[in-house]
């Protein structure tokens, strides 16, 4: 009767072990995990945040530049549709790490707070920002150094690498606002002298609405304590989920090295080759917030 209760436990325990080592999120390395999972379905769910033209929804197609990147990118991974979840800025990473969704696909900006709680793809996007103002400009806006010392407001787009800027500028004089339709309204309203935005978002919402009284001032890399902030944005997984990082980055840096390939895919979006990660820049560096490195990796490219 022992020996029969020692070899029934035994057997009760290697079956748990194996389901355990069957279980998904798991390390890269390991059955079941996210990638195997997601190539087995045909499926993958992202988060995105609705912001065009990174990622929004039109007529109930989901689209926009990174969700044309990823969604190429997952194809050739062997994954055939991207589902879509359209979620707030501030909890796309926490709706990741709580296993809401696989992947955030909104460009978001690649941040040292943020490769603390997440893990950032290779660069898939550059960024610089803009000013929305009011039709004619009234104020002579060009960049956050024209505001300062002022006692205009600016809006800022809650968790957008905007707010960072104009925190580390000490631009005291902020409104905070959850959606770039919001900070538009701000303007238009009169509420807000300005908004900051990225470029291309600002531009092209400037552009759909010219019955909303707004223009922006022009693109640029913002500067803090005279270091230009070089500013890219990429996709984002969870920190265990290695493998699928690895499969991705693969299939990227084949659309980034490609000029051609990479506007055919983000140009009717309003991107060109100026959004297109140099060669060399890595999300490390940005994770590390070395922007000396940065800085010389754009530099090298643009020479």
């Amino acid at each position: 009767m022992t020996k029969s209760r020692i070899s029934l436990l035994a057997a009760f325990s290697a079956a748990g072990l194996a389901l355990t080592a069957c279980g998904d999120g798991g390390s890269g390395e390991e059955a079941g995990s996210t990638l195997e999972r997601v190539q087995e379905e045909g499926t993958i769910k992202v988060a995105f945040a609705g912001e065009i033209p990174y990622s929004y929804e039109e007529d109930g197609e989901l689209t926009g530049a990174t969700i044309a990147l990823d969604t190429e990118i997952f194809n050739a991974m062997g994954i055939e549709n991207v589902e879509g979840q359209l979620v707030e800025w501030d909890a796309l990473i926490p709706g990741l790490n709580a296993g809401e969704y696989d992947a955030v696909s909104a460009g978001m900006s690649i941040l040292p707070d943020r490769c603390e709680r997440a893990a950032f793809a290779e660069p898939t996007i550059m960024y610089t920002s803009t000013l929305m103002v009011p039709e004619g400009n009234p104020e002579g806006l060009s960049d956050f150094a024209s505001i300062a010392d002022t006692d205009l407001t600016l809006a800022v787009q809650s968790g957008a690498i905007e707010q960072g800027y104009a925190d580390d500028l000490g631009l005291g004089n902020t409104m905070t606002v959850n959606s770039a339709q919001d900070g538009m309204d701000a303007v238009s309203s009169g509420r807000a002298d300005a908004f900051a935005l990225t470029n291309i978002t600002l531009s092209t919402m400037a552009e759909d609405n010219p019955d909303a009284g707004v223009e922006t001032t022009g693109g640029f890399v913002a500067e803090v304590d005279g270091v230009k902030q070089i500013s890219a944005g990429s996709t984002v997984f969870r920190p265990e989920d290695t493998d699928l990082l690895e499969a991705y980055n693969e299939e990227l840096a084949k659309i980034v090295g490609d000029q051609a390939r990479f506007e055919e895919l983000v140009g009717e979006f309003g991107f060109t080759d100026a959004e297109r990660p140099p060669e060399g820049l890595t999300a490390q560096m940005l994770c590390d917030n070395d922007l000396e490195a940065a800085n010389e990796a754009a530099d090298q490219a643009g020479g």
